[in-house]
């Protein structure tokens, strides 16, 4: 027997492709990159006011909480100031003097009298702007050139229930403080 080989047909062969990618490939390439790119850079800005905003608010909760606590340790009243620019840890006695008299202490017939104390100053990144809304009331109040908020913490542990809202470009951050912890309670965000 002999056995048959079959034969190629021309249909069969094996033509050789060029190597290389065509324009349309290289076209669809790029397009699909520029898409995931500008959606990375999206979400970079997104997530960069994010960040400050959530930063801001933990920072505060933690000065909140320390006024607490050397309000406990001192048995005397803290507080904390929010000022245009900076959040101010430091004894209620000191809140919400002028800056431009001597912060250390108060003039008393004359004298300097330091109330000494700890003090501790948190600066806000630069474009954060400061609202403030007390416990029982609907309306937000501003931190300007001109206004001081005063958050009083007693000796006891207690402080006011209050909500704070951070603003940066179109962004926010609402956080609100519980009376006994002074740790935050709720927050919400919106990032835009």
């Amino acid at each position: 027997m002999v056995s048959k080989i079959p034969e190629m047909s021309s249909a069969a062969k094996m033509t050789r492709r060029p190597q290389g990618f065509t324009l349309i490939e290289i076209v669809m390439v790029l397009a699909i990159a520029a898409i995931v790119m500008g959606g990375a850079v999206g979400m970079m800005v997104y997530s960069s006011d994010e960040r400050i905003l959530s930063d801001t608010s933990g920072e505060i909760e933690l000065l909140a909480k320390r006024a607490r606590i050397v309000a406990i340790l001192e048995q005397t009243p803290y507080a904390l100031e929010f000022r245009e620019g900076v959040v101010r840890m430091l004894p209620l006695a000191r809140a919400g003097q002028d800056e431009r008299k001597k912060i250390s202490g108060r003039e008393i017939g004359g004298e300097i009298v330091d109330f000494g104390g700890v003090q501790e100053d948190y600066e806000l990144d630069p474009g954060i702007g400061i609202l403030v809304r007390r416990w029982n009331n609907d309306d937000w109040f501003t931190t300007t050139k001109d206004t001081v908020h005063v958050w009083r913490f007693d000796p006891d542990g207690l402080c006011e229930p209050l909500s704070v809202k951070f603003v940066i470009n179109k962004s926010w951050a609402e956080v609100t403080f519980h009376p006994l912890t002074a740790a935050i309670r709720d927050s919400q965000f919106e990032v835009q």
